[in-house]
């Protein structure tokens, strides 16, 4: 099941797209997994090109080893940018977003929730 995990934490967080709307970058997905993205404020409130550069490693993260993926599911990481640090977290709900997924890898019952925040906000 990790491995499954994985994959598709990998392929949710790679498919985000970043789009231009006005003075800011709004984070979308280009995958077929269903979920979403949230930001705290912390990361609302970065300018347009620390939110890029922030989004942008969160999408190429790879730096995972026992002690931040003891589970081995690629589900959560920590970025520092310009002297901040700042965490990345998938969750694994129902479709109806109430409860937990009862079955995370199976893509029909899992809806994704990606949240990023700044370290002190967790």
């Amino acid at each position: 099941d990790a491995e499954i995990l994985s994959r598709q934490n990998d392929e949710f967080r790679q498919g985000i797209q970043l789009i231009p709307i006005g003075t800011i970058d709004i984070a979308r997905r280009t995958t077929k997994l269903k979920g979403e993205i949230v930001t705290t404020i912390g990361v609302h409130t970065m300018t347009s090109k620390s939110r890029k550069k922030l989004f942008q490693e969160v999408i190429n993260y790879n730096d995972f080893t026992s002690d931040n993926d003891p589970c081995g599911e690629h589900d959560f990481g920590s970025i520092d940018i310009e002297g901040e640090t700042y965490f990345w977290k998938i969750d694994y709900y129902d479709s109806d977003v109430r409860y937990g997924s009862s079955e995370p890898t199976n893509p029909d019952k899992t809806y994704r929730v990606l949240t990023v925040m700044r370290s002190d906000e967790y």
